[in-house]
């Protein structure tokens, strides 16, 4: 039994039914009535010499409150009726509740003192010690600096980048079918795809992911073996802003790159899944397999080789390597680069035969942005999937800011990708309001210039296509397109690139109707003046020289 119903007991027992009545004649008296029920009551506590009176003061203070609250439960109708209007006469102190406060407060404060203390001796420390609060700042700031002066910005480098700029949500294929199929749809997906392939699955057993970090390219699955890390990433200098970086095997793996070499030279499969089977995260090994499974038409198996290879040179990115504005340069000049451009290719490939055209658009700027010299052509490419995710503000923005030795616009792609893009511009322009376009040219004639640059594309997409309304075959029978030659090697294999690429695009009713109408008005004006054909011959010549076959 608790020490307060002890003592409500012992209370009980000791009030005489005198002493009842006289508080039961002092209740009607609201104002003084709970101060006579106090002494009335207080006296026989004292008589009774309970012993629980030897607990701590702070107890007592507690029991007193608690009785307190028990007596006023059992005070007649009357006066309940008169203390709802009224406050009570006995209340708790506010002291206690002031000074439970200022103790907080000054608790506070000192916690707060003591962090001010501290920060400033760790500023007076850091001061004395000659070093910045944040290294990282410091460190940029050291690489932009050359002999004490630091360098100036390249306007051109800054423009490049800001269009060349990655958006990391765009950048996941995951993120793109989420937002296709849903998430029900992807989630169960990944969960087939990450099933171990033994029937043998305990029920109840959580798998351990041994790659938990978060990657921006692919998504590590929970069966890849833990990174090796071996290999890494090193600066080698930073130029107007820009960044250099070089892949680097570390030494202890150097023989493996000896033996990769003997065993390709030796065309020695077998001896490539031994390399792999020690060291699963061989970038040269894992893309050998990726081409074997796609030639073999395992194209999940590939797609899982090249997304692999990914993640392991993802690891190995520097501290200062950042995809996402465009200013990190990793030339393909040296060899161990050449794979992470060769991966990134294969990736952006396998992205477009999934439909994440977006996802796809997103690799080709960060493959185009890592080299200016673009080694894997990505200028062939980066127009078709902008169209196909319906980019075509930023394609025209791309073709206006990007830098290179000839205007965009002369090449195949780009002369009728622009004519593409703003027919669609011009369609969503009627639905909005506010859209002036009245300072650019039309998509007609954006496509009558096309066609009179490059007259072989249109022969080769009505073939390829194919589009076989009869109109075309008379279009075909004029001179100027029945008769058109490439000029030059490359410009035959740039056309060829273009036309295998984009021709699903002129199966739409609406480009063939822009296409049919621009061809029709190349026709008519030269019927009326045959020397613009031979002004845009001169102009597809020196663009395109003979001599000039990269």
């Amino acid at each position: 039994m608790s020490a307060r119903l002890l003592r409500r007991v012992l209370q009980e027992r000791e009030t005489t039914p005198q002493d009842a009545d006289a508080a039961a004649a002092a209740a009607p008296s609201v104002e003084g009535g709970r101060e006579e029920e106090e002494e009335e009551v207080s006296p026989p506590r004292v008589a009774a010499r309970n012993p629980f009176d030897l607990l701590d003061e702070d107890e007592e203070e507690d029991e007193e409150k608690e009785d307190e609250v028990y007596r006023e439960q059992h005070v007649s109708y009357t006066e309940q009726k008169h203390l709802v209007n009224k406050k009570p006469s006995i209340a708790v102190p506010e002291t206690s509740k002031k000074s439970k406060k200022k103790k907080k407060k000054s608790k506070a404060d000192k916690g707060m003192s003591a962090k001010l203390r501290d920060e400033k001796s760790l500023d007076s420390i850091l001061e004395d010690l000659s070093i910045e609060k944040n290294p990282m700042e410091q460190r940029v700031n050291q690489n932009e600096r050359v002999d004490g002066k630091e360098i100036e910005t390249n306007e051109t480098t800054f423009g490049m980048s800001s269009i060349l700029s990655i958006d990391s949500k765009h950048l996941k294929a995951e993120n793109e079918m989420r937002r296709i199929f849903g998430s029900k749809v992807v989630d169960s997906l990944e969960n087939q795809r990450n099933m171990p392939s033994s029937s043998r699955q305990v029920r109840g057993v959580r798998r351990v992911a041994h790659n938990p970090r978060r990657t921006l390219l692919v998504t590590p699955s929970s069966y890849w073996p833990p990174w090796d890390k071996s290999i890494s990433m090193d600066l080698l200098e930073t130029k107007s802003g820009v960044n250099y970086f070089r892949y680097a095997y570390d030494s202890s793996v150097n023989h493996v790159q000896e033996l990769f070499e003997v065993a390709k030279a030796a065309n020695d499969l077998n001896a490539i899944a031994a390399i792999l089977a020690k060291y699963p995260y061989h970038p040269e090994s894992l893309l050998t397999f990726a081409e074997l499974f796609k030639y073999s038409g395992e194209h999940q198996s590939s797609a899982d080789a090249v997304e692999k290879c990914l993640f392991a040179l993802e690891c190995a990115w520097h501290t200062l390597f950042s995809p996402l504005h465009g200013n990190c340069q990793l030339k393909y000049s040296h060899d161990t680069n050449k794979p992470f451009f060769t991966a990134l290719f294969s990736h952006m490939k396998n992205l477009d035969r999934r439909g994440c055209h977006r996802s796809a658009l997103e690799a080709c700027k960060f493959l185009l942005s890592l080299d200016s010299d673009d080694p894997k052509g990505a200028l062939f490419c980066i127009d078709y999937y902008a169209l196909r995710s319906q980019q075509y503000k930023w394609l025209e923005q791309f073709a206006e800011e990007y830098h290179c030795d000839n205007s965009l616009w002369l090449f195949p792609n780009f002369s009728f990708s622009l004519a593409i893009a703003r027919f669609y511009l011009e369609r969503d322009a009627t639905t909005e309001e506010g859209c002036d376009h009245s300072d650019k040219s039309t998509s007609v004639d954006l496509m009558k210039q096309a066609l009179m640059l490059h007259p072989l594309v249109l022969h080769k997409i009505v073939d390829k296509a194919p589009l076989k309304d009869i109109s075309w075959t008379q279009i075909l029978r004029n001179v100027f397109f029945g008769s058109a030659k490439p000029g030059s090697p490359s410009l035959e294999h740039m056309i060829n690139i273009y036309v295998e690429r984009h021709y699903i695009m002129w199966r739409f009713p609406e480009l063939q109707n822009l296409l049919k109408d621009a061809a029709l008005l190349v026709i008519e004006s030269l019927k009326q003046d045959n020397r613009e054909a031979q002004d845009w011959a001169c102009v597809r010549k020196e663009a395109f020289a003979s001599d000039k076959n990269e």
